[in-house]
C-alpha cells in the first residue's frame, strides 16, 4: 500500500495518538477509521437531507414509497 504524509496540528496529532494507543491500532489505522467515520457521517447527512426533501413534496414522497414497495424483497418472515 502506498503511503503519503499529511499535516495536522499538534493537538490533532496528540488526539489521534491517544485514540490509537487506547484501541491498540496503528496511527495509520486510526486515521483511516476516522476518515471512514467522517465519510459515513457525511453520507448519512446527505441521505437525511434528500429524504427530508422528498417528504416535503407529497407527490415525490408517494412516488418514492410506491417505488420502494414495488422493489421490496420479502425477508421470508411472516
Amino acid at each position: 500500500m502506498a503511503t503519503t504524509t499529511i499535516r495536522v496540528d499538534s493537538e490533532t496529532h496528540a488526539r489521534l495518538r491517544r485514540l490509537s494507543e487506547a484501541s491498540g491500532a496503528s496511527l495509520m489505522d486510526t486515521v483511516r477509521s476516522a476518515a471512514d467515520a467522517l465519510w459515513r457521517e457525511q453520507l448519512a447527512q446527505k441521505v437525511q437531507e434528500e429524504m427530508s426533501g422528498l417528504r416535503g413534496d407529497p407527490e415525490a414522497w408517494r412516488s418514492y414509497l410506491a417505488d420502494a414497495e414495488a422493489t421490496a424483497v420479502s425477508d421470508g418472515i411472516a
